[in-house]
């Protein structure tokens, strides 16, 4: 755990000098940059074996498709109550997907996992954007 903090720090640190040199302002890490972070983040909490982690990751990347299909259609139809049904359905049908890979027990450690990193995320992009308002970029 220690060591995929000082992992996270580091690249969090190594992402302000791009701040510091005067350019337009950047978005931050694109979806890729992400993902890797968290299929790190999620592999070292779930201490993921090489075996376990081949077959977990392709489950996972059709559970995520999913959830963005989930997302997809709560922007086009606003149903609060429908969004909540397909994910809670989407979890369902995974945890009997997520058997094939890992035990029961990593599967319940997973849906906290997976919460931890969204919090995390959703923490530091909050932290990023109280620091761009004190020290907006040059030429604002």
């Amino acid at each position: 755990m220690k060591k995929l903090f000082s992992v996270l720090v580091i690249l969090c640190w190594l992402t302000l000098p791009a701040f510091s040199q005067g350019q337009q302002q950047q978005p931050g890490p694109g979806p890729g940059v992400l993902e890797t972070m968290k299929i790190g983040y999620i592999t070292q909490r779930l201490n993921l074996t090489p075996q376990e982690a081949e077959k977990f990751w392709p489950i996972y990347r059709q559970y995520s498709a999913e959830k963005r299909q989930a997302y997809a259609q709560y922007r086009n139809d606003n149903n609060e109550i429908g969004l909540e049904e397909n994910l809670l359905n989407i979890k369902k049908k995974y945890s009997v997907e997520f058997v094939k890979a890992i035990p029961p027990p990593k599967i319940n450690s997973f849906w906290r996992v997976e919460i931890d990193f969204n919090e995390f995320v959703r923490k530091e992009w909050q932290r990023r954007q109280q620091q761009q308002k004190r020290f907006p970029p040059p030429g604002r």
